[in-house]
């Protein structure tokens, strides 16, 4: 039996992949599109069915299904799965939960694989599907590649009577284990007492875990956008939009603040005085605790080619390497294993530490850093002063809603000449990166320079070049 969704969709779908045969759907963090256009209810079946074919031939046990607070999320859920029931699958849906916490469980049990549907930080009418396999990790290139070949007609079934196998199983107090996982990896003894912490839960996947272990260790807790709210998960609010909780630290005269994103994965904090720490910083004061701790191997950190030339000079300066990759979690979760590093993340906030979790945790690196401040007996903003000079970095995004011409943008000469020029005039002094976002329609235009009048020269020019010659 071949199942294809190029026949049996209702044209919404079809139509994409008829118009993007050579473009593959799953992007650097599983499949992102709008609800209701890629992302439709007859979508996430057949997407369900054959994702349940694929990882039935990696082992058998049942697959875990968690959800941020989307409108969509509810029928992505439900939609995918019935695909993996009609699979032959056993299905555990625990709803509401951050990221981490569907890559804990998948690894902590008898689990084939996990889901989760979530469009992270991006705004409410997008949303997405990750994966993971059964250690808990992103699924590897060839398994997403053959649950694609078979959404393209490409694969055929290979499960025999499947449809007297599968079930689904309500499980949400599973999320209870991971909020127990979180606290055990802390210090022993670590107490919050005195701690006033204020939290920005972006309406969306944090909002029931991240204020409750913080107050059971006895911080005082000031939530904002604390309820699970898809039509308001991420807007204006969360790691991307850091004035609300700027403005809340100050206000209530807190020593520190964390803004989570929309499936908490990520985090960014902010200190008494406002100021924002980025991931750049969390990776550079983790990294001191473990080299001073002799639990860095090699004092070696993996971060992306966003990372700031300020935290790796400083890094540097302390007998430090740093190791970077294309822009996303699973590059550097990648480049981590290869390496045998234990230390890696993004300056978007998302951090791994490998002697407590595989995966980015953004409630997790929120609850060490806290304890890490209390054990030094240190405010966030002495830490921060003790840190390092960033360089001026500007970043820029430019919307480019063809996929076509986006996928093939280092192919237009006139812009790659544009960027040569940029990387000449800076030199050695600062950094040109132009890269196509994985997650949404944009093309993405960094410039860092030690001269904040050269970053904003060139970000310019080259914003204005993109502009000209791919969105015209």
């Amino acid at each position: 039996m071949v199942i294809s969704l190029s026949r049996n969709n209702d044209g919404q779908v079809s139509d994409y992949l008829k118009k993007y045969p050579d473009i593959p759907l799953f992007g650097t963090d599983g499949i992102r599109g709008k609800a209701g256009e890629l992302l439709n209810a007859k979508f996430a079946l057949d997407l369900g069915y054959w994702a349940g074919q694929v990882l039935q031939e990696t082992g058998k046990g049942p697959i875990i299904i968690g959800q941020d607070s989307r409108n969509s999320s509810d029928m992505l859920s439900s939609a995918i799965a019935s695909g993996l029931v009609s699979a032959g699958v056993e299905v555990w849906q625990i709803g509401l939960c951050p990221t981490p916490c569907v890559a804990y469980l998948t690894q902590n049990s008898e689990a084939i694989g996990g889901i989760m549907i979530s469009a992270s930080h991006n705004p409410p009418e997008d949303n997405g599907i990750k994966f993971f396999s059964s250690e808990g990790r992103k699924l590897t290139k060839n398994l997403t590649q053959e649950i694609e070949a078979g959404l393209r007609g490409q694969k055929s079934c290979n499960i025999k009577e499947p449809y007297t196998k599968g079930k689904t199983f309500q499980r949400p107090l599973l999320v209870k284990d991971y909020q127990e996982f979180l606290r055990q990896t802390l210090p022993k003894n670590s107490d919050f007492q005195g701690q006033k912490i204020v939290l920005d839960l972006a309406w969306g996947a944090a909002v029931n875990v991240a204020p409750a272990i913080f107050r059971e260790l006895g911080a005082e807790v000031i939530a904002l956008h604390a309820q699970a709210d898809g039509n308001q998960i991420n807007v204006n609010c969360g790691s991307t939009h850091l004035e609300r909780l700027q403005t809340a630290v100050k206000e209530h005269q807190a020593k520190i603040g964390f803004a989570f994103d929309g499936d908490a994965d990520r985090v960014i904090l902010v200190d008494e005085n406002g100021r924002i720490v980025d991931g750049d910083h969390i990776l550079y004061f983790w990294g001191q605790k473990l080299q001073q701790q002799n639990r860095l191997p090699e004092d070696l950190i993996v971060g992306t080619v966003m990372a700031n030339l300020g935290f790796e000079r400083a890094w540097e300066n302390l007998g430090g390497k740093l190791l970077r990759t294309a822009v996303g979690d699973q590059y550097v979760q990648e480049m981590m294993w290869l390496k045998g590093a234990m230390l890696g993340g993004e300056q978007s906030g998302h951090i791994l530490c490998h002697h407590h979790n595989i995966s980015g945790d953004g409630i997790q690196t929120a609850l060490h850093l806290t304890a890490f401040l209390q054990e030094e007996k240190i405010t966030l903003a002495q830490w921060l002063e003790e840190s390092f000079q960033t360089y001026p970095q500007l970043l820029r995004n430019v919307r480019l809603e063809d996929a076509t011409i986006r996928k093939a943008w280092q192919q237009c000469e006139p812009l790659q000449v544009a960027i040569a020029k940029a990387e000449k005039e800076l030199g050695s002094s600062g950094r040109v990166l132009v890269r196509a976002s994985g997650t949404e329609p944009l093309i993405r235009v960094m410039i860092e320079a030690a001269s904040l009048v050269d970053a904003e020269y060139w970000t310019e020019y080259l914003v204005n070049s993109v502009q000209k010659y791919l969105v015209c």
